[in-house]
């Protein structure tokens, strides 16, 4: 008796799990969009449980990846909480004059 040929139910397997797949995807960038945030392909792939290296032959997702990064700016860093040049310049001239002070101890 020959083998059972089982193709076809692995073809429509494959073609299940990658309408899964892509249906995934398409809901992160939507959820990525809802929530206003920069997406990444990373960030994507993470949250619809596919890999990168897939994420990247659907050209039409990162399409609408990378028009979605253009439309959320990027994070910039606040001014308000950053450290100014005078204060990081004093905290410097700070520990240097401490390991003067701590030299002569030795």
């Amino acid at each position: 008796m020959p083998p059972a040929d089982n193709a076809r139910f692995l073809v429509e397997a494959s073609k299940a799990r990658s309408r899964q797949a892509r249906e995934h995807a398409e809901e992160a960038i939507k959820a990525a969009a809802r929530r206003n945030e920069r997406p990444t392909v990373v960030g994507i792939a993470n949250a619809a449980g596919v890999s990168r290296s897939w994420l990247y032959t659907q050209t039409d997702l990162i399409t609408a990846i990378n028009q979605l990064q253009q439309r959320v700016p990027a994070l910039h860093r606040s001014t308000r909480n950053a450290a100014s040049d005078a204060s990081l310049h004093r905290r410097l001239e700070t520990a240097l004059e401490r390991n003067r002070q701590l030299r002569p101890e030795r």
